[in-house]
């Protein structure tokens, strides 16, 4: 898994914890949903590029 990749995925995370955090404050169900559907996108990203590094190593 690249650098690039890492950060992307760092960042898809921590927008999507920020979302849900503030969809939570606000009482914004849906943007609490979105905030975890992020997270769980950047964490199936994450999990296919650990996969990925498994075989090319």
């Amino acid at each position: 898994m690249g650098i690039a990749d890492k950060a992307k995925n760092a960042a898809e995370d921590a927008l999507g914890k920020a979302k849900e955090v503030v969809g939570d404050v606000t009482g914004n169900d849906s943007l609490k949903a979105e905030g975890k559907a992020d997270q769980a996108k950047a964490s199936a990203k994450k999990t296919g590029e650990d996969v990925k590094d498994v075989f090319k190593g």
